[in-house]
């Protein structure tokens, strides 16, 4: 028994039970999450007004470990990708640090499977009466969906947003799927009783891994990334 246990390590969960298999055959996962969209998702479906700002935060890589537990197949997790705007050092001097703190313990703690994508934020011009935009997160993310999918970077990618305008890309690689390629999933916060939007496609059978309030408890992180290390 001793002697094969290198060829079991890999597992899954199917029907409550606990399945082992050869880990060179568990699928491949890997995480995309549209870090603003989470983040706000969190707040609305679990925070309240009076919320501290660091609520709705989710530690990417516990996120993409809780994911790839849940799925049916034998699965491991071979990254997770966060998308998030950057505010801009002259701008918002401070935001830009704790933006930076955040990023560098994300991948500190990722254990090597998380990667961080930024991108500059858009200042209109009424800032600071009117907010930055985030700009080309949302292209962003869909092209490395659909560009890792085609080059065979993974064999499930699921999307953590409600972003319709990631649809595109999931019908994509939806279509790929359906001639035996990679598989395409989708998250998203729900409260009891909500009807918390997800991303679909009509004619698709597109499986969500729904997350609740006792799976935030699980992934939040509670940081506050704008108090600088001493």
């Amino acid at each position: 028994m001793i002697a094969m246990l290198p060829a079991i390590l890999a597992s899954a969960r199917i029907g409550g039970l606990l399945v082992l298999c050869d880990p060179a055959r568990a699928e491949r996962v890997v995480v995309f999450i549209d870090g603003q969209n989470a983040y706000r998702g969190a707040r609305e479906e679990f925070g309240q007004l009076v919320s501290p700002s660091r609520f709705g935060q989710a530690d990417p890589l516990a996120l993409g470990r809780l994911i790839t537990r849940r799925r049916c197949r034998p699965s491991r997790l071979a990254g997770v990708r966060v998308y998030r705007g950057l505010p801009d050092v002259s701008c918002q001097p401070q935001a830009h640090a704790a933006a930076r703190r955040q990023v560098e313990a994300q991948i500190e703690r990722g254990a090597g499977l998380v990667t961080v994508v930024t991108r500059p934020l858009r200042y209109p011009r009424g800032w600071p009466s009117a907010p930055a935009e985030e700009k080309g997160i949302d292209v962003a993310l869909a092209v490395d969906f659909v560009t890792m999918a085609t080059s065979g970077d993974f064999d499930v990618g699921v999307i953590l947003s409600t972003d319709s305008d990631l649809e595109p890309a999931l019908e994509a690689v939806a279509r790929m799927g359906w001639q035996r390629g990679p598989r395409c999933e989708v998250a998203a916060w729900r409260a009891p009783g909500s009807r918390r939007r997800r991303l679909s496609l009509p004619g698709w059978r597109l499986w969500c891994h729904w997350l609740d309030r006792n799976d935030f408890e699980v992934v939040r992180d509670d940081t506050d990334y704008n108090v600088g290390k001493p």
